[in-house]
This record gives structure tokens, C-alpha cells and sequence, in this order.
């Protein structure tokens, strides 16, 4: 692997969930693999007023709690902590800055970082501006001594206006080169293989278009609700939570064009060639095209679960979708007239997410009887859980005669046992580290995603005649999800069998 530079990684909203269980236990994931720089610094920074050593120790604690525990040495910690340190000051405090900057001097001194700065902006979207105009003001933008990257989290922005906006507060202080977008689903080494199984073999890139796909789905679920994050969620929803940034990211991905190398910009430019060509969905489709749906009360294995309206912190009489699915086109030469289904959603039966793409059939099914359904060929890339890769194709069952039985050609990452699969945000704060921004969003490719979801919600906030569909929790949503796919011998793939008790097991 190649070596990162000596840095200091600075982690705005340090006291937050989101270090504890992912942030920090990412980078001692990187240093138990001797992928850290050979010196670093991690500056935690909140309002919390916490000493270094109480610093230290809660994130001792978030390490043992979030990593994997073939991977948990004492010793090990003990000398990745020792690197950790925490100054309490106000993000949104101009004067502030001038400490932060006399301490990044101070560690670039006893590390010999030479300026390079990761900053990590862990903290709603609504500070994100506030936070690199002030970090410009005291020069900490400044790339003359060092590289200086900024890390922003989901969500970019609540809309099209917003998300533009968004990027504008942020390209007055950081050049679009330095800012990194996270989206932890790019991450994922499943996503990032749909490249090297595209573009790699010769077998699949000729069968990648209308002439021989009939259509592709991508589904995300989760077995549970909103949990505790009523407030956030009711403000959000599914459309804007998972479909516009993870899952169009994901569809730039498995859509796109072969890029002219495997650069950054290369790659990016096509994803957003994708994007830039969805046809929109004009309001007045809208509900012909998009289904969304809110669980409902019901039993899950014996026992009750709520309803979304009855969720702590939601409004009693919620509109926000809990499900949406959408089918969608791209109009260009590749996948002119192929439909793509999207879906996502809570209290789903499992948690899964993974992309089916169904071949046409054979043109004269010379094997099956009339009135049979002909199965179609699938290739399956599952996402999580169970990473792995499955195709779906017809042999013949032995005996006399020609009786047809689809069978599974599979490839599972836990195979490889000796092979560790890094955390979405071990890879790409990893990447950050040395520059790679291919699996970050763009401005551009933010933008065009919030312009292609724009008809969608002008629709839903301004049309109440557009009905929100309610489905009983621990189903796999609205049954008029399935009026999206015309074909009324197709339906959406229900990817999970062999169901454990607290439904989170999903086979291939």
C-alpha cells in the first residue's frame, strides 16, 4: 500500500457518535496495518471541555466497542491513543481560530508534518460554511506550506438551493480540489469492484446496454425504524437520506461510461455524464414514477412494533416517506429506453443492499412450455451484508428430457479468509490521506443529483392529492411499488431467505 505523509487529522464535532464509533476506530484500523504516516497527530475538537487523557480514554473505549476483535491489541491502542489529542473551542468562534492554528504549528513541529492538514467537519451541514470561512481566515486553507483538505459529511445540503449554496460557502475558502464529500456507500468494497468487474472483463462489458439488459434494480432496506433519530428523520426522509446522494452515486457507477483512465477526474467526469442524463420526472408524473411509504404498526416475530407516526420525536401526522421507489430512464445511447428501479426503506424485512441487473431472454425459448415463465438471467452484486458477487443462469436437471433449472455461480468476500475487508471509512479516510478523491462526490455531481430529485419534491411538498401509502412494518413496503414495473410477469427481486431472528441475515 502506498505510504501516507506525516499530518495532523483534525476532527470537528470530536465528541459526537460518529468519531466514536466510526472515526476513530477507522484510524486505528490504519495504524494496526502500519497504513498511518510514520508520525501523525489526531486533534479532537469540541465545546466539550475534555482533557487530552479523557480524550484518549473515551476513544480507547470506541475502539474496543467498534473494531473488529481479531484486530484489538491493548498494546497497539495504547500507542495509537498516545497520538490522539483534543482542544475545546467554539467551531463557530472566529476568535478561536488563532489557537487552533498555534497548536497545528506546534504538532507540525514535533512530527514534521510540513502543514499537511486533514480536517474532518463531523457536525451538521449548516456549520460546514461557517467552519472553512473561519479556517481560511487564519491561513489554514493555505496550500503553499502543505496540503490542507477539508472532509464534509452527508447530508449536502436539504435541496437543490441549499446544496448549491452549500458548495458556494464552501468554494470561498477551499478550492473544489481540496474538498472531499463523503459518502460512506462509495466505500464499500463491493461498489468499488462494479468497476473492476466492468471494466476488466472482456465477458461483461459487451452484454452493458439496452441490447441485452432488460432492466436493473437497486435496492437498499433496513430492518429497523428511526430509532432514536425521530427529529432528524422527520425532517429528512428516504428521498433525501438515502436516494439522492448513496444510491444515484451508486447508479453513476453502474451506468457509466468506460472512463480514460482510472484518475480521479476520469471517473467522476462520467458518473456525472450519468447523472447530468436522467430524464426528469416532471411533476406531473411524479405519482406514476415514484411510490413512496410510511411502516405502519405490526408484529415482527411475536412482537409489536410501532408505527412510524408513533416513533419519539415524529410528528403525529407525518407525511415524511419512510419508503420510496422510483423508476427512472437515462437518455443516452447505452441505456436508451432501459427502466431502472429504485427502492429504499425502514422496518423492511432485512437489511440489504445490492444491485440485480436482469438480461433480456433468449429470443425463442426453445425449453419452455407455452404459458412457462421464462427466467431471465441475473447478475447479482450484493453490497452488504454477505459481500459478494452471484450470477443467476438456466442448466439442465439430470435425466431425460430438457426440464430447466436456474442455478447460482457465486463469489462471497468472507471466502477469502486471510483477506481483511476494510470498513467504508477506513478506505476512504485512507484515500483522503493520499489525495484520491475518486470515491468523494463532486460539486457538480451533488448538484446534478438534487436537480434530478427537485420535480420530486416540489411535487410532494405542493400536491397533497399524491398519496403517501402506508405498509406494516416488516414488509418489504407498499404493494403498489410494484404498479412501477410494467412487465406483469416481473417483479421486485425479494433478495432474502433464511431469515435469523432478528432479521439481519440475507443469503445470496
Amino acid at each position: 500500500m502506498q505510504k501516507t505523509q506525516n499530518l495532523t487529522i483534525v476532527i470537528f464535532g470530536a465528541s459526537g457518535d460518529l468519531t466514536y464509533k466510526k472515526l476513530i476506530p477507522a484510524l486505528y484500523a490504519l495504524y494496526q496495518q502500519q497504513m498511518m504516516p510514520l508520525q501523525f497527530r489526531v486533534l479532537g475538537v469540541g465545546r466539550s471541555p475534555l482533557s487530552d487523557n479523557d480524550f484518549q480514554l473515551k476513544m480507547q473505549d470506541g475502539i474496543r466497542q467498534n473494531c473488529e476483535k481479531h484486530h484489538l491489541d491493548e498494546a497497539i491502542i495504547l500507542s495509537f491513543s498516545e497520538n490522539l489529542k483534543y482542544l475545546a473551542m467554539d467551531p463557530e468562534s472566529e476568535n478561536d481560530y488563532a489557537t487552533l492554528k498555534s497548536t497545528l504549528d506546534r504538532f507540525d513541529q514535533e512530527i514534521n508534518a510540513k502543514g499537511n492538514c486533514l480536517f474532518y467537519l463531523s457536525m451538521p451541514p449548516s456549520k460546514f460554511g461557517v467552519v472553512a470561512n473561519n479556517l481560511g481566515k487564519v491561513g489554514l486553507n493555505n496550500e503553499n506550506d502543505g496540503f490542507k483538505r477539508l472532509i464534509v459529511e452527508k447530508p449536502f445540503g436539504y435541496d437543490y438551493a441549499s446544496g448549491f449554496e452549500l458548495n458556494h460557502k464552501l468554494h470561498q475558502a477551499f478550492d473544489e480540489s481540496q474538498i472531499y464529500r463523503i459518502d460512506h456507500y462509495l466505500g464499500k468494497e463491493t461498489v468499488q469492484n462494479i468497476l473492476v468487474m466492468r471494466f476488466s472483463n472482456g465477458i461483461f462489458e459487451p452484454l452493458w446496454n439496452r441490447n441485452f439488459v432488460h432492466h436493473v434494480e437497486i435496492t437498499s432496506s433496513e430492518s429497523i425504524g428511526v430509532e432514536k433519530r425521530g427529529g432528524y428523520y422527520d425532517s429528512s426522509g428516504a428521498l433525501r437520506d438515502m436516494l439522492q446522494n448513496h444510491l444515484l452515486q451508486v447508479l453513476g457507477l453502474v451506468a457509466m461510461e468506460p472512463p480514460s483512465s482510472m484518475d480521479s477526474d476520469a471517473i467522476r467526469n462520467e458518473t456525472l455524464k450519468v447523472l447530468q442524463s436522467l430524464q426528469p420526472i416532471h411533476e406531473e408524473n411524479v405519482d406514476k414514477q415514484v411510490i413512496r411509504g410510511q411502516y405502519v404498526a405490526s408484529h415482527i416475530r411475536g412482537e409489536l412494533v410501532k408505527g412510524y407516526r408513533e416513533e419519539p420525536q415524529v410528528d403525529p401526522d407525518s407525511r415524511t416517506e419512510t419508503y420510496v421507489a422510483v423508476k427512472l430512464f437515462i437518455d443516452n445511447w447505452r441505456w436508451g429506453g432501459v427502466p431502472f428501479y429504485i427502492r429504499t426503506g425502514k422496518r423492511l424485512p432485512t437489511r440489504v443492499t445490492e444491485i440485480v441487473v436482469h438480461f433480456k431472454p433468449t429470443p425463442h425459448g426453445l425449453f419452455w412450455n407455452k404459458g412457462e415463465e421464462q427466467n431471465q438471467n441475473q447478475l447479482i452484486i450484493r453490497i452488504q451484508p454477505d459481500e459478494g458477487i452471484l450470477m443467476k443462469f438456466g442448466l439442465k436437471l439430470p435425466g431425460a428430457g430438457y426440464k430447466v433449472k436456474t442455478v447460482n455461480m457465486d463469489f462471497h468476500y468472507s471466502d477469502l479468509l486471510d483477506t481483511h475487508l476494510p470498513s467504508a471509512y477506513e478506505r476512504l479516510i485512507y484515500d483522503a490521506m493520499l489525495g484520491d478523491s475518486t470515491l468523494y462526490a463532486r460539486a457538480d455531481a451533488v448538484e446534478a443529483a438534487w436537480k434530478f430529485v427537485a420535480p420530486i419534491q416540489k411535487a410532494w411538498k405542493e400536491n397533497h392529492d399524491i398519496k403517501i401509502y402506508g405498509y406494516p412494518a416488516g414488509t418489504w413496503g407498499p404493494e403498489n411499488a410494484d404498479e412501477l414495473i410494467e412487465d406483469k410477469d416481473i417483479t421486485w427481486r425479494y433478495p432474502c431467505k433464511n431469515l435469523a431472528d432478528d432479521g439481519n441475515y440475507c443469503e445470496l
